[in-house]
């Protein structure tokens, strides 16, 4: 990474936070992130605690792009946003799309382990009576199906009108033989990728092999905005800007990104601060009316005081902030 700031800048200047999350998700229940405050803005490095230093150096790269370099020149002002429903259950649906002022597509999390589809079938009918018929619905397995079980969900589920279900299986294959047993049987799901897009080491592959309709794209993962634009022109398929249980700081990212995509299409997966108990600014970057707006965030002192993480877990990611940048650096 050439325009890479030295290790020793980075960890100078660095917080550590941590936030508890208001309703587990993906079993999280603290967000921690590291927040850095470069020459030209905040940046965010929040890679999960499992990556390993190859793919956390990604998260940094679009950390260092956010607060070293800045982001390309916006074609719109603000993007329409998802609400994110947890695999929570159905009678805490209205609670969880309370929080998301003016929006009408919800993302509810399917296939959670130890539940059932009789569970994810109640929750997204929980949703449909939320949204009304004109909601858009669209259904996120995170690849926790197998190609039998993704036929046998989606078809029940499709009963609900799905705008798409967001990595029903595990592998491009899957996809792509998800796809076509799908309109085998006539069932109007389109399949989205989005583990197989991030996680991948070739993100075009989803597209060159007909195994998605919609490409979700999440900023951190693909090492910054302008790299996930890249993504995004080589596969030439409608893109969804997700996010990853960011910060204001973090989702600031995202909204850059889906600010330059050529062509928007679908609501974006960026309202997810409102699933965290705090967060770093006195003025969080949540939806108002369905939307966000491209404007500047800022770290706020007296809030980055109140979620600091403690003295062991700034350590263990000052450490890990070193590995990754030792990956950029080489």
């Amino acid at each position: 990474m050439t325009d890479l700031p030295p290790l020793e800048e980075l960890l100078e200047g660095m917080r550590v936070v941590s936030i508890p999350m208001r309703t587990r998700f993906r079993g999280v229940t603290v967000r921690e992130a590291v927040l850095l405050q470069g020459p030209v803005g905040w940046g965010e490095f929040s890679p999960f605690l499992e990556y390993a230093a190859p793919e956390a150096a990604r998260w940094l790269a679009a950390g260092v792009e956010a607060a070293w370099r800045g982001w390309p020149a916006p074609v719109r002002a603000e993007v329409p946003v998802n609400a994110t429903v947890p695999a929570v259950p159905a009678a805490r649906v209205p609670e969880v799309l309370a929080r998301y002022d003016g929006t009408t597509t919800a993302k509810v999390k399917v296939a959670e382990p130890g539940q059932s589809l009789a569970d994810d079938l109640d929750r997204v009918a929980a949703v449909r009576d939320v949204l009304g018929p004109r909601g858009r619905i669209r259904v996120d397995a995170n690849g926790a199906w197998s190609l039998d079980d993704a036929v046998r969900a989606l078809t029940a589920l499709a009963a609900h009108d799905l705008e798409y279900a967001e990595q029903p299986c595990a592998t491009v294959p899957e996809l792509r033989d998800l796809r076509l047993a799908l309109a085998r049987g006539g069932v109007d799901v389109p399949v989205a990728a989005d583990e197989s897009i991030r996680k991948a080491d070739d993100p075009i592959r989803v597209a060159r092999e007909g195994a998605a309709d919609v490409v979700v794209v999440k900023v951190a993962p693909l090492a910054g905005v302008r790299r996930a634009l890249e993504v995004v022109a080589e596969c030439g398929l409608p893109a969804v800007v997700s996010s990853a249980l960011d910060t204001s700081i973090g989702m600031r990212a995202g909204v850059a990104l889906a600010a330059a995509l050529p062509d928007l299409d679908h609501a974006c997966g960026l309202g997810t601060v409102a699933l965290l108990e705090g967060d770093v600014t006195t003025d969080p970057l949540v939806p108002v009316r369905g939307v966000l707006a491209g404007r500047d965030v800022v770290g706020d002192e007296a809030l980055l005081d109140r979620w600091a993480a403690a003295d062991d877990r700034v350590a263990w990611w000052r450490e890990r902030v070193a590995a990754a940048h030792a990956v950029l650096a080489g």
